[in-house]
C-alpha cells in the first residue's frame, strides 16, 4: 500500500465507533503501550487494527526481502553449530578455526538482526504517532 492510501486513510472523518471489552488488566496493559508510544488509546487501538487488518502493514515488500535473506543466513549457520556440536559429542577436536568462523557467523547474523529488528521497532513507533 502506497503513502497515498494512508494519508488518504489519515484525513477521513473518523465518525464510526467499534466497542471492545476489555478486562481491567488488559485496559491497564494498553494504556500503559499507547503512552510509552507517545499515543492516545484510541489511536493506539486504531494503529494496530489497521496493520492487523492488511491495511496499514507493519512490513513492506522490502522488509519481508531483508527478513528472507536473514532467515537463510540464520539457517545455514544454525547447520553450521549443529556440525560443530556433533562434532565435539564424538569427541572430534582440533577444529579451532572452524569454530572461530561459526562463532564469528554468529554473532554477525545476531547483530544484523537486532539491528534490523530495532529499525523496525523505531519505524513503526514513529509510523504508530503518525497515524494518530
Amino acid at each position: 500500500m502506497g503513502a497515498f492510501a494512508s494519508d488518504e486513510i489519515r484525513r477521513e472523518r473518523r465518525d464510526k465507533v467499534v466497542h471492545a471489552r476489555f478486562s481491567a488488566s488488559e485496559i491497564e496493559r494498553i494504556e500503559h503501550a499507547a503512552q510509552a508510544a507517545g499515543m492516545t488509546v484510541s489511536g493506539f487501538l486504531r494503529s494496530l487494527t489497521l496493520e492487523g487488518a492488511g491495511v496499514s502493514p507493519f512490513f513492506s515488500d522490502a522488509d519481508r526481502a531483508v527478513l528472507s535473506l536473514l532467515l537463510t543466513d540464520i539457517k545455514s549457520v544454525g547447520v553450521n553449530v549443529n556440525q560443530l556440536a556433533r562434532a565435539r559429542n564424538r569427541g572430534e577436536k582440533g577444529h579451532s578455526q572452524e569454530e572461530k568462523k561459526v562463532i564469528d557467523d554468529v554473532q554477525r547474523v545476531v547483530a544484523i538482526v537486532l539491528f534490523e529488528l530495532q529499525a523496525f521497532a523505531e519505524r513503526g513507533a514513529r509510523r504508530r504517532v503518525g497515524s494518530v
